[in-house]
């Protein structure tokens, strides 16, 4: 990259000043606007291609860039800061000694996905749901991909997230993951790769809607203009879905989100969706199981509970089939859900597809389910239980991306590269302490997107997480957009707000005949 010592404007002030003549530059297709003085190195920029000019579902958000006055993006970028910081849009950092709750950090510069890139990760998402639901029910009843000799039983029954209670369920619908999200990013060439799936209490959709909200008010034009698609539906589609997993005999089922409490990282989301749905947020000290039937503690007296959605992790929910000592679940929640007189979402047991072992199997759940081939691919993954890997991975732990098997949250990472050489010895001892929770992927050139730093744009890696609702077996549906989370530090790879992540409004590019969002 070229350094400006002498610059007494950034780049992108200079733009706004108009010293780019607009930001519109001759391409070989004609006239295009670009960004003048943004530099995207050596990396694939989903905004504007390697020359700075727009991609082509970007030309209104880059045209609208450049006729803003001077100074005038960063203005709306505080705006909507302040915006957020009053709506109480908080996240918990539990390891924060300075205080725990933060203000989810934003960026105003939108991501924007073509029809043709959405249409793959659509299809490819509903393909991996199907395939990890099969899976689910699979490994708690007949267990005959292991029979089959696809996966081992010892990567399975040595997951900590795998529940021996849960064997012999049978959830409503045979669906145990209603509520996914995945992650997913984009390498150097643009290609879609899967990189963890989580299926527990997957957070983040709140962050989805309210930058949608505050977006659509500061960028009107240049919205309408890229004919995006609408999220807003999601919190309906949803409730819908909750109420349609009630017992069959219920015709008017009583919905209720179960929350840890307010000091959960993501209590400010559990409140929200449940005023959006028009629900109830019940802590377990509000519940009681009587006669196998849930009840919700009211000054009326008891009132029936049909349907769950519950935010607190499997070994909490019962202490009397989990976790003893829990104080967030509910006594007796379990023995309900067998005998069917009230649903969960997501079933318990589905953190076992969490594990970063078990999803290096994910294409073969695939192959044997479906009889298909993966439409999203995994990145390539080393298991370090395997002697040939685990080699392989203590001889390049300087290139490689080194993981926990179950942690989440940007927390237990080697990035190779980045790593001193104390730290990739500490990993190397871990490693080999325990091979089993360790996986080890090469060290992606993640796709960037423009940033706002300071008073100009820079670019900075980004994931995405697609939200999926699943109503059956085959009948899923997938979020257009999704939360894209951004690592606001430069040449950061960790995108997650625990580690100084923050995140963008996704805008996914509608085709002809699909409903655009209204501003």
């Amino acid at each position: 990259m070229q350094n400006h010592p002498q610059q007494t404007q950034s780049p992108l002030a200079q733009a706004q000043a108009g010293q780019s003549q607009n930001g519109q530059m001759q391409s070989q297709s004609g006239t295009v606007p670009c960004l003048p003085g943004y530099e995207t190195g050596s990396f694939f920029d989903e905004v504007v291609d390697q020359d700075s000019f727009a991609r082509p579902d970007a030309v209104a958000l880059v045209d609208l860039i450049n006729r803003l006055p001077p100074g005038e993006l960063n203005r709306r970028q505080l705006a909507i800061e302040r915006s957020l910081y009053q709506m109480g849009i908080t996240f918990t950092v539990y390891s924060d000694s300075a205080g725990t709750e933060k203000i989810m950090p934003f960026d105003i510069v939108p991501r924007i996905i073509s029809p043709d890139v959405w249409t793959h990760i659509d299809t490819g998402l509903k393909q991996r749901i199907r395939a990890l639901n099969r899976f689910l029910s699979d490994i708690y009843n007949e267990r005959k991909i292991i029979e089959d000799g696809i996966i081992p039983a010892s990567i399975v029954d040595s997951c900590p997230a795998y529940l021996p209670q849960c064997k012999g369920l049978r959830p409503p619908h045979d669906v145990w993951c209603h509520i996914t999200g995945t992650d997913l990013v984009r390498d150097n060439d643009g290609n879609v790769f899967v990189l963890e799936d989580n299926l527990r209490c997957p957070s983040g959709v709140s962050y989805v809607l309210q930058n949608r909200s505050v977006m659509k008010r500061n960028f009107p034009q240049a919205f309408t203009a890229s004919m995006v698609r609408p999220v807003s539906d999601y919190p309906a589609r949803l409730y819908q879905m909750l109420r349609r997993m009630a017992p069959s005999h219920i015709a008017d089922p009583n919905v209720v989100v179960l929350t840890p409490g307010v000091y959960n990282s993501a209590y400010y989301e559990h409140s929200y969706l449940a005023h959006q749905m028009g629900v109830e947020l019940v802590e377990g000290r509000d519940l009681l199981v009587k006669d196998d039937r849930v009840y919700m503690r009211t000054t009326d007296g008891l009132q029936a509970v049909d349907v769950i959605y519950r935010r607190v992790d499997d070994t909490f929910l019962d202490p009397k089939v989990f976790n003893p000592k829990s104080v967030l679940g509910v006594p007796g929640l379990m023995s309900a859900y067998r005998a069917g007189n009230v649903a969960l979402a997501n079933a318990p047991g589905t953190g076992v597809a969490d594990d970063k072992v078990v999803y290096a199997y994910v294409p073969e759940m695939i192959q044997y389910y479906l009889g298909e081939e993966p439409i999203l691919s995994n990145v390539p993954t080393y298991l370090c239980d395997r002697e040939e890997d685990r080699a392989y991975v203590l001889d390049h732990l300087d290139e490689l991306v080194v993981k926990a098997a179950g942690e989440s949250g940007g927390y237990g990472i080697l990035i190779g590269p980045h790593a001193t050489p104390e730290e990739r010895q500490e990993f190397a001892a871990k490693i080999i302490d325990n091979p089993r929770n360790y996986i080890a992927q090469p060290t992606l050139q993640l796709s960037r997107v423009p940033t706002m730093v300071d008073d100009h744009l820079e670019g900075r890696h980004v994931d995405l997480r697609p939200y999926i609702l699943c109503d059956g077996p085959d009948d899923v549906w997938v979020l257009p957009g999704g939360l894209t989370r951004v690592a606001l530090k430069k040449g950061c790879l960790v995108v997650n707000s625990s580690q100084g992540g923050g995140s963008k409004d996704t805008w996914v590019v509608a085709q002809a005949g699909e409903t655009i969002a209204r501003v």
